[in-house]
Order: C-alpha cells, then sequence, then structure tokens
C-alpha cells in the first residue's frame, strides 16, 4: 500500500467516523436536549471558569448565585436582536455537538467532561485566535455571562457599588 493511499483511508475513516458519532444520538440525549433548551447544562460549566473569583466561597450561595446567573442569561438572551440570538444559538449547538467540538476546539470531549483548567485553556486559545470567529466567540460568551451575573443588584457588593438613591422619593 502507497503512503499517500494509507493517509487518504485513514482521513476518509476518522471523517466518517466523526460524522457517525455526530449523527449518532441516543434517546435519552434527545429527551436530555429538549429539557435544556436554554443550555443551562453548557453555561453552569462555563460559569465557574467565566466568575471564578467573583462567585461567593460558600458551596450553598454558589449554588444560588449560579442559578441565579442562569436565569439572567436565559432574560439576557431574550433581550438581544433576532440576528443576534440565532448567532449564539448556533455557537452555543456547537458547542454541544461533538463535530462542533471538535472545529472549535480540536477536541470530541464535551464540555461538560472537561476539567476547569481544560477549559480556561480552550477559552485562552480562542481569546488570542488569529481567527476573528474565535475571538467573537469568547468575547459573546464572556459579555454575556458577565452582563448577566451582574445584572442581578445581590451581586454588585462584590463591585462596591451601591443602587443610586437620589431618583427615590
Amino acid at each position: 500500500m502507497e503512503r499517500r493511499t494509507f493517509l487518504t483511508t485513514a482521513l476518509v475513516g476518522t471523517a466518517a467516523l466523526a460524522l457517525g458519532v455526530n449523527l449518532y444520538a441516543p434517546e435519552h440525549i434527545k429527551v436530555n436536549k429538549a429539557l435544556d433548551s436554554e443550555h443551562r447544562l453548557l453555561f453552569s460549566v462555563l460559569l465557574p471558569v467565566f466568575l471564578d473569583d467573583a462567585l461567593p466561597e460558600v458551596e450553598k450561595l454558589r449554588i444560588a448565585a449560579q442559578n441565579r446567573t442562569l436565569d439572567a442569561i436565559t432574560q439576557t438572551i431574550s433581550l438581544l436582536p433576532a440576528d443576534g440570538q440565532a448567532e449564539l444559538e448556533q455557537l452555543l449547538d456547537m458547542l454541544e455537538n461533538r463535530l462542533g467540538l471538535l472545529v472549535l476546539t480540536g477536541s470530541m470531549t464535551p464540555l461538560m467532561m472537561r476539567n476547569p483548567d481544560q477549559l480556561i485553556a480552550m477559552l485562552e486559545y480562542w481569546r488570542n485566535s488569529f481567527l476573528d470567529m474565535m475571538v467573537t466567540a469568547y468575547q459573546g460568551l464572556r459579555e454575556l455571562v458577565l452582563a448577566s451575573y451582574y445584572s442581578c443588584p445581590e451581586h454588585w457588593n462584590r463591585l462596591n457599588y451601591a443602587k443610586p438613591t437620589f431618583l427615590e422619593v
């Protein structure tokens, strides 16, 4: 067998395998995706990475802050223009899809199975990427998470910010 034939066969086989894994979805995964239409699971993995020092140290308060932020993310997405919502939905679908992960991150390992250091490395790669698409994806996710977190008045204390009182009668 020639080297060129071997490499072509290996490339085609890998592509076919990746496509097959992408198209195959067991029933329990399809049901879970229907229940997670707002991508809460994906954001729950990304929140600790983006909000590393901003989240409270106490576990119960940390979980409450994460849940409140996930609700705020849903509200923030609903306020985006239709084009922005469509782009964000496309990015989130790619991050939840193995073939999309392969294209965006170079690995088919789901984000939920990665440790925080791997997620930080992935996001730093996006942040410093030479591709504008990757930089835009990073900035969009970061701005969405941070804006949603700090849109909640209970998180303003960590910024030493107090709501203006001159408008109150």
